[in-house]
């Protein structure tokens, strides 16, 4: 009878290891199934962020390059409108000159008309002394080229 018992409680005592076996195995792929699914899941999210840098990173580029496109742009126009101001104030630097010129030839042809009686006088008054050029001031030049 004892060793009846004794028989018995081991067969219990490995049935309960048996059972115990079993569940740490199914707790162990229970876990491993909820690690896997978490990360995976996290996963996701790192994937989705490393996505987005990768097209963040690719707008940087592209914009860098459109603002030094737009900077070289912005700068021959910016030497062409200065071109043209200079050419601007040249045409009023020439015709103040020419002007000037005008002046200075009809001031010789009054004083020489006393000297040849049977020459025609100009039929225009002769322009002001001191003409405006192109930026708004006074020119005191008289016949010199800049």
């Amino acid at each position: 009878m004892l060793s009846r018992l004794l028989k018995e409680h081991q067969a219990k005592q490995n049935e309960r290891k048996e059972l115990q076996e079993k569940r740490r195995r199914e707790a162990i792929t229970a876990a491993t199934c909820l690690t896997e699914a978490l990360v995976d899941h996290l996963n996701v999210g790192v994937a989705q962020a490393y996505m987005n840098q990768r097209k963040l990173d690719h707008e940087v580029k592209t914009l860098q390059v459109q603002a030094a496109q737009f900077a070289k742009q912005t700068g021959q126009w910016i030497g062409m409108v200065e071109n043209f101001n200079q050419a601007l104030k040249e045409i009023g630097d020439v015709e103040n000159w020419a002007r000037s010129i005008e002046l200075d030839m009809r001031t010789i042809a009054t004083a020489l008309e006393p000297s040849f009686p049977g020459s025609s006088s100009p039929t225009t008054p002769p322009p002001a002394p001191h003409a405006l050029n192109t930026s708004g001031t006074q020119s005191t030049r008289h016949g010199l080229w800049p």
